[in-house]
């Protein structure tokens, strides 16, 4: 049996995060010997969101495709960018009107992987059905690609978890972005996808959610306004692995991922 890897990093924390991804990314790509590379980069940009230099970077060393999320409108200047760049994907479930993608087939060591990028609605901005957006990327390039990977960028557990279970016969890897808080329930679901609910983050280790802990700590305590400043110190970054059995485009293995400091 022949198998694919796929490296999966949770969302990107600010410059700094970005600035160490793009720094270790092939190291760890050659550590654990992976074909393929996906990173949520919604937040890697100064105050937030993601710019097309930070784009650029984190594509120009290793990373495949880009995913995003409820930031991806932050700053405008990204808008034509993400037209003309079909490896950065904004949430399929928002307005097709809206600019960007958010589904694309990339190959990679010859092998055809259609990436999709939703959006939950629960506890999120509103926005249009995940799982019929789902629904229709598939149909849409159906016969295309040789597995599918699913970026769910939710609030909701039980929501990423639903959507997993409905598309787990046709989607190889599915995994969820957003909280930045890794998850420890990596498993293969219906003996076929490769699942992780929440990959975590890519940003600094002493921090809340890679934000400095006072101003968070602040704002729940005083309910006033308080300026999320990305913390400083060391960063660690965490996401999962995914093996894909290449005779049958299925997951057989799925584990969490963490790394910090130098990489050998």
């Amino acid at each position: 049996m022949k198998a694919f890897r796929l490296l999966a990093l949770g969302d990107i924390v600010g410059p700094r995060g970005a600035e160490y991804v793009a720094k270790t990314l092939w190291r760890i790509r050659k550590k654990y010997g992976v074909n393929a590379v996906a990173v949520n980069a919604e937040n890697c940009a100064e105050p937030n969101g993601i710019d097309r230099e930070s784009a650029e970077l984190l594509l120009a060393n290793g990373a495949d495709v880009i995913t995003t999320g409820n930031h991806v409108w932050r700053k405008s200047s990204i808008f034509s960018y993400l037209d003309d760049e079909n490896r950065i994907l904004r949430p399929l479930n928002y307005p097709d009107s809206n600019p960007g993608h958010g589904d694309c087939i990339i190959d990679a060591d010859g092998v055809r992987i259609l990436f999709m990028n939703v959006l939950g609605e629960a506890f999120m901005e509103a926005c249009g059905s995940p799982f019929e957006a789902v629904e229709r990327s598939l149909a849409r390039n159906e016969g295309k690609y040789d597995f599918a990977v699913l970026d769910i960028h939710a609030e909701a557990t039980g929501e990423k978890k639903a959507i997993a279970y409905s598309f787990a016969d046709k989607v190889s890897v599915i995994y969820g972005t957003h909280t930045h808080v890794q998850t420890a329930d990596a498993q293969i679901i219906d003996s076929s996808c490769g699942y992780i609910t929440d990959l975590g983050m890519c940003g600094a280790t002493d921090s809340i959610l890679g934000v400095k802990k006072e101003a968070v700590i602040h704002k729940l305590r005083t309910k006033m306004m308080a300026k999320f400043d990305f913390a400083e110190g060391d960063i660690e970054c965490q996401g999962a692995i995914f093996d894909i059995n290449t005779d049958t485009w299925k997951a057989f293995n799925t584990k969490n991922i963490k790394y910090s400091g130098d990489i050998q």
